[in-house]
């Protein structure tokens, strides 16, 4: 695999599963980054508002360093658990999913037009009686705010790596994968990583 991020800079956005810093050391590794600055924040969503809005990713992300090389947003899962409103697709609202990561991926993009912005969806879970097929108070699935991304990513020409669809981790495997049907384990974040090191490789 080619050592494709070799003297560059990563930084990465995200809940608690960004914030544990288990994938980056092994991505860093593969693809060589010079270094990896983690802005995650455990417990907060995209969204702004709420309790936790001073960790809110829209918010985090406006005040990352210009001069990244990459930058990887990997949220969602937590917008769904805190029942965030979905929003629509021409929304700038921040107190929406769509307008925040909207507003967010345009303030990136403004700010640094060079950088190799990348979107990754949410995986599946199945913890605090939020799984796959549950209805959160707004509405919404989990696949709805994998689809928004999704969608953003068309929107804005970016990539995007679905590790909804195409990580393996399902009710069947989260026992393997996972800690407690949210958090990755070992083995989890290896598959992460994996996965992630292929993507990045090709952007």
């Amino acid at each position: 695999m080619p050592l494709n991020g070799e003297g560059k800079l990563w930084g990465t956005l995200g809940d608690s599963l960004t914030s544990v810093g288990m994938y980056q050391p092994l991505v860093q590794r593969a693809l060589g980054f010079r270094e990896v600055l983690n802005y995650g924040r455990s417990g907060c969503s995209m969204t702004a508002g709420g309790d936790r809005d001073l960790g809110a990713t829209v918010h985090i992300g406006k005040t990352i360093d210009p001069g990244l090389d990459y930058v990887t947003i990997f949220a969602g899962t937590n917008d769904f658990r805190l029942d965030k409103p979905l929003g629509t697709p021409d929304s700038y609202e921040i107190n929406n999913f769509y307008g925040a990561y909207r507003s967010l991926v345009e303030h990136i993009l403004t700010n640094n037009t060079a950088c190799r912005l990348n979107l990754w969806t949410p995986l599946q879970r199945d913890k605090d009686g939020f799984d796959t097929i549950s209805v959160n108070a707004a509405g919404c699935r989990l696949l709805d705010y994998v689809e928004a991304i999704r969608d953003i990513g068309l929107q804005y020409a970016l990539p995007v790596l679905d590790l909804y669809r195409e990580s393996g981790f399902t009710k069947l495997t989260l026992p393997l994968l996972t800690d407690d049907g949210l958090h990755p384990n070992e083995a989890g974040y290896a598959r992460i990583a994996q996965l992630a090191c292929s993507f990045l490789s090709r952007i």
